[in-house]
């Protein structure tokens, strides 16, 4: 008997039954253990025995007579008998055949299992190649630049402002603190007109050098924008890595929860006393047959008398 796993469905039984039941099982098992040649030997009576040369169409016959399979859906469990002039050579035939349907229940998920995952890799290695892709267009950007971190660049020149633009306020009202005076201190006046006027040279080649950095097409700005696009781009392309890593590994269990395979119940052993030609069901029958007949031609022959004598 072979039971399928519970995995396995009806339709997976009756394919194997099928399968079992076909001329390529009967092909195979000739191919591998002979099946023909066993049954063309000298010592089989005529009735059973195949022609010199048979044709697959004949031995396809004697196989079907030989090998009977049976599919119990109740219980789940195809049923095979394999009769053979030797018994050990049909415990070979036996055996042959629930490897090849060993396989054949493999094989009907093996190539659903090897769609889903080669999807799912093919998936994973895009996902692969557009975050690599990422990276290296933010390396680019960072080394097109005087520097790698424009906005760090940026930031520096508007803390300097801001510094400067303070200490010019601050100057400012130093001076003005100075003039209210009625007699102000000419030399301190003089001092801190030429503070303001340095710190207000400093402010505005800072405000030009700001100027140059923020705007058009290769400043830092710009270059410190396309950086940060491509920051997010590269983040956006890992989660859609580890996303297609994840259906990949999904892919993976759920392949394996798809493997298919028969278990063997009960194991194929060889007869020690031949099982056919079954003596007793056969005489029994032939009883019945010949009783039959015998009725039949009783009835006819009781009618035709009644016929004739009226």
């Amino acid at each position: 008997g072979l039971l399928p796993t519970q995995f396995a469905t009806n339709s997976d039984s009756i394919a194997v039954q099928g399968f079992l039941q076909s001329k390529d099982a009967m092909l195979r098992l000739d191919q591998d253990v002979g099946f023909k040649s066993h049954f063309t030997q000298d010592w089989i009576d005529p009735i059973q025995r195949l022609s010199a040369e048979p044709t697959n169409e004949e031995a396809y016959k004697v196989y079907k007579k030989n090998v009977k399979i049976g599919y119990d859906p109740t219980e789940g469990m195809i049923r095979m008998e394999v009769a053979a002039a030797d018994p050990q050579v049909s415990a070979d035939f036996s055996r042959q055949l629930i490897e090849y349907s060993e396989q054949r229940v493999n094989n009907l998920s093996q190539q659903k299992r090897e769609d889903q995952m080669r999807d799912a890799r093919e998936g994973f290695d895009r996902a692969e190649i557009d975050r690599r892709a990422a990276q290296e267009a933010l390396v680019r950007l960072q080394i097109e630049g005087s520097t790698l971190d424009p906005e760090g660049v940026i930031a520096s020149l508007r803390a300097q402002i801001s510094q400067l633009e303070t200490q010019v306020i601050e100057k400012e009202i130093e001076l003005a603190s100075l003039l209210n005076n009625s007699r102000p201190n000419q030399s301190r006046v003089d001092g801190a007109r030429g503070t303001l006027e340095i710190l207000k040279t400093q402010l505005n080649l800072l405000n030009s050098k700001m100027t140059d950095v923020s705007r058009g097409e290769n400043s830092l700005a710009e270059l410190a924008a396309r950086i940060q696009i491509a920051q997010a781009d590269l983040a956006a392309r890992d989660m859609m890595m580890q996303s297609a890593l994840q259906t990949m590994e999904q892919a993976r269990v759920e392949a394996s929860r798809q493997v298919r395979y028969l278990t063997v119940a009960v194991e194929p052993i060889a007869s020690e006393e031949p099982s056919y030609p079954r003596a007793f069901e056969n005489t029994i029958l032939a009883f019945l047959v010949f009783a039959g007949i015998y009725l039949m031609i009783s009835l006819t022959a009781s009618i035709l008398r009644e016929q004739v004598t009226s």
